[in-house]
């Protein structure tokens, strides 16, 4: 398995922009054997301690391999609807890893 968590930092304003590519590219997840595990809006309320900004969402993604995570970056629906990312969010925090 390999394990994908990202940090979200959007944009001022930008929330609904965000909203609406998540809605189109996270259903092609299951395409590549992938599976969105969670997906949180982390409030002030729940840091116990940080030292980096709050991320406007932390998502956890799954897929079994290494082709499906590339089939699902290269995906052309996916792919065709990057300019809502680019608009939305400010940045990403990708931290990858695998099971072993």
């Amino acid at each position: 398995m390999i394990y994908i968590t990202q940090l979200i930092y959007i944009k001022d304003g930008q929330e609904e922009t965000f909203f609406e590519f998540e809605n189109i590219v996270l259903p092609l997840l299951w395409k590549y054997n992938g599976q969105l595990l969670f997906r949180l809006r982390p409030t002030s309320s729940t840091f116990v301690d940080n030292s980096i900004e709050p991320p406007f969402e932390i998502h956890l993604v799954a897929f079994e391999n290494e082709q499906g995570l590339e089939g699902y970056q290269q995906d052309e629906t996916r792919k065709s609807y990057l300019h809502l990312k680019e608009q939305s969010v400010q940045s990403v925090v990708l931290i990858k890893g695998s099971q072993v």
